[in-house]
């Protein structure tokens, strides 16, 4: 006698389908049961009062507020002038380490103390540990990095 193709866990994946199926059909009735005794509402509404809050009640029209179209600003806002400071990208600092045979470095920067890295690639002069540098920052994989690099000439 040959032993049925049907397995344990093909069964119970079987069950749970037909599970799911009977559930589904039981709350579509019990959706047209309650719609049979409340009635068809139709589609509800639900409206935004003058301070942003979602109501079920119609907003008062004599606190409605006219605007402009015009007036709305959907950009980064207009600066005045004199009003911001202007900001000078160039940075001075000074070279703490730099190790020439691999090719990167670490320049101080003389506002704030902070430590930058530096790369060969973002050097426009030769420089070398303790020279006074100029220099521009970049976002960089681990942080802020010094490109642009030159020397300041000292006479």
């Amino acid at each position: 006698m040959a032993k049925s193709q049907q397995t344990f866990n093909k069964s119970e994946k079987e069950k749970k389908r037909l599970k799911k199926r009977e559930d589904k059909r039981k709350k579509m009735e019990a959706r047209k049961a309650a719609a049979k005794e409340n009635g068809k509402k139709g589609i509800e509404f639900a409206y935004v009062d003058h301070n942003g809050h979602l109501t079920d009640t119609p907003p008062d029209p004599s606190k409605k507020i006219q605007i402009d179209a015009e007036s709305i600003e959907i950009s980064i806002p207009k600066s005045v002038p004199g009003e911001e400071e202007e900001f000078d990208p160039i940075r001075k600092g000074s070279v703490s380490f730099f190790d020439s045979s691999k090719g990167f470095g670490f320049i101080i920067d003389a506002e704030n103390s902070e430590k930058y890295f530096c790369h060969v690639s973002g050097l426009i002069d030769e420089i070398a540990e303790n020279d006074k540098v100029t220099f521009e920052l970049e976002k960089g994989m681990k942080g802020m990095n010094a490109v642009k690099v030159t020397l300041i000439k000292e006479d």
